[in-house]
């Protein structure tokens, strides 16, 4: 048997397409029906890649609405790699341009925080530092420290409440405020959790992510707020285990 291997990809994502040249069943037939099915299983278990990869995304829209979602985002980007484990990637610029979903302007980072969720889960062991560390640094001295981030930390910024519809959807939380939030995503245990961080919160802990000390990063927080408080968005640091090392010059 000697198929097109691009043609039996193209004909697999297309439901109209007809069957590749070449493409017979076991008895030497021509593989309509058997074809057929296969191509709908590929598209079926990869919208169920998708279904339990983005679980808000499918809650937000249904899981009928997400059905024919994830039909048309396959045939889109079918997947590039062999571990579907980590299929997806380019879900939320998707949303952003299917034309159903346009007037969920939320939808998009609330892909991006999934995707956010998987990575952490994802992402490499490391072992929290001793919070006791942080008082026994002098006062004067505290400025000039840096704190080092979990590799399993993840930032999303949005003009949504990206966190509080994660968390309504997914754990029970109250109903959300229309409010800017930054969701952080920390890994203390075996699975990512989410908590809402302000945009400023966001700033603090981007610049800590690019290696900014401590006072520089909570000026760069306060120059988004003035009134910025650290200590919800540290607690919240150290409560996820994202601070694993503290660097003093």
């Amino acid at each position: 048997m000697n198929v097109d291997q691009h043609a039996f990809r193209s004909a697999i994502l297309d439901p109209t397409a007809h069957v590749p040249d070449g493409l017979v069943d076991p008895k030497g037939r021509a593989a309509g029906k058997r074809f057929d099915v296969y191509r709908n299983n590929v598209i079926v278990s990869l919208s169920n890649a998708l279904a339990e990869a983005f679980p808000a995304i499918q809650k937000l829209l249904g899981p009928n609405n997400f059905s024919i979602l994830a039909g048309h985002f396959v045939r889109a980007h079918p997947p590039r790699s062999p571990l579907i484990a980590l299929y997806g990637d380019a879900m939320p610029a998707f949303l952003e341009t299917f034309e159903p979903v346009q007037k969920l302007g939320y939808l998009p980072d609330v892909a991006r925080l999934e995707l956010a969720l998987r990575q952490s889960y994802h992402a490499a062991d490391s072992q929290p530092v001793d919070p006791a560390l942080l008082q026994q640094i002098p006062p004067d001295r505290l400025p000039a420290a840096r704190l080092i981030l979990a590799p399993a930390m993840r930032l999303v910024a949005s003009d949504w409440p990206i966190a509080a519809i994660w968390k309504f959807n997914m754990a029970n939380g109250p109903k959300p405020a229309m409010r800017p939030e930054t969701a952080l995503v920390t890994r203390p245990e075996f699975d990512p959790g989410v908590e809402a961080l302000t945009p400023a919160g966001g700033a603090f802990v981007s610049a800590l992510a690019a290696r900014q000390t401590l006072g520089d990063a909570l000026a760069t927080a306060s120059g988004r707020d003035p009134a910025f408080d650290l200590m919800p968005t540290l607690g919240a640091l150290i409560a996820g285990g994202a601070i694993t090392a503290i660097e003093e010059e």
